[in-house]
């Protein structure tokens, strides 16, 4: 990317383009508008790199989006649905923005996506970042205070420290949303990618995808990934799960060696070009979304993003758990502290 091109001011705060390299070769450059990753250029098992995220190539491309909204971008301060726009606290009942239908998404009409960050520290293989959400911000109680760390090591890992304080009761959900395609992005679709995710169960949804309170047995299910599997190979099964959103667009609850371990969660393999995406974090659940809504439209190296053309995978708390008593709690309280670490390990085979 041309850095130029994303230099401006938005909202009255500088926006740039910060680029981590490694002693490998691998780069990712990342926006401090929404903490947007724009690229990640990784090497095929030949050496030959090639940048695996779907992303724009200007700023204004982000900030006045005509179709994926999320490219890339931080996520808060609830990532994923929460039913209706509502959810009650301490008894006291609060109204977000509906911006997706009937239920609100990650954060509502302008959640941490489309906020500037301020840049506290960059250095080649790091970029600290914070955010502050003030009381009633999308409806959200409690003034957050959120520090983001993106670090790139030698060992080709990109580890995403999220990080939060509040003043007052609310509930905080942060995750990452990069789109990743192993071929090189706008290069067809991941049908053809192999993965496994370390999880014996998965969360059902309604049609509106909001959980129905079920945790469910992959068992005999299209969403068994315990053991390497072509994603395409079931994605257009007769489920009931596939049919409600288009494809996979779940929650898969991890495994997980004890609650808060920094533990392995997913790996994606890429025949042709060998490389390997590994995921680890302290979250119980990672969302699945296998590009269900890409239609054609241009990407940022000119070439169409088509259906199923790419993946997410979301660490994170499952989707309205404020609604959902059975499910591990989004609560943050004064005078405790939110961390949530993902890492996306690049490799070959």
């Amino acid at each position: 990317m041309n850095k130029q091109d994303f230099e401006g001011i938005v909202d009255s705060k500088k926006v740039s383009l910060y680029i981590l390299k490694n002693k490998n070769g691998v780069e990712i450059s990342v926006s401090n508008f929404g903490g947007r990753v724009i690229e990640i250029f990784t090497p095929d098992r030949n050496g030959v790199f090639a940048d695996i995220a779907l992303g724009h190539n200007t700023l204004d491309k982000y900030v006045n989006y005509t179709a994926e909204r999320f490219l890339g971008a931080t996520i808060g301060r609830f990532g994923n649905r929460i039913a209706k726009g509502k959810f009650t606290l301490n008894g006291k009942e609060y109204t977000l923005a509906q911006n997706n239908g009937q239920n609100s998404l990650h954060g509502g009409v302008k959640g941490f996506d489309m906020k500037v960050w301020d840049v506290l520290s960059a250095t080649e293989q790091e970029l600290v970042m914070a955010l502050e959400s003030p009381d009633g911000e999308e409806g959200f109680p409690g003034n957050l205070k959120v520090k983001m760390t993106y670090r790139l090591t030698d060992d080709n890992e990109f580890e995403i420290t999220h990080e939060a304080e509040t003043d007052a009761d609310t509930i905080v959900n942060l995750t990452h949303h990069s789109f990743f395609n192993l071929h090189g992005e706008g290069e067809g679709d991941i049908n053809d990618h192999i993965m496994t995710i370390d999880a014996d169960a998965f969360v059902p949804v309604d049609e509106t995808l909001i959980p129905t309170g079920e945790i469910a047995s992959v068992e005999g299910t299209p969403f068994d990934f315990r053991k390497p599997t072509q994603i395409g190979l079931r994605v257009n099964d007769e489920h009931e799960q596939l049919k409600r959103a288009k494809g996979y667009d779940h929650n898969w609850v991890l495994n997980k060696s004890s609650e808060g371990a920094l533990d392995f969660a997913c790996e994606v393999y890429e025949q042709t070009s060998g490389r390997v995406l590994s995921v680890f974090t302290t979250e119980p659940g990672m969302q699945f979304y296998g590009g269900n809504f890409f239609a054609g439209r241009i990407g940022k190296s000119g070439k169409p993003y088509v259906y199923r053309g790419s993946l997410a995978l979301e660490t994170q708390h499952f989707p309205d758990s404020p609604n959902q008593p059975n499910f591990p709690s989004t609560v943050l309280k004064p005078n405790e502290k939110y961390k949530h670490i993902c890492k996306y390990v690049f490799s070959t085979r």
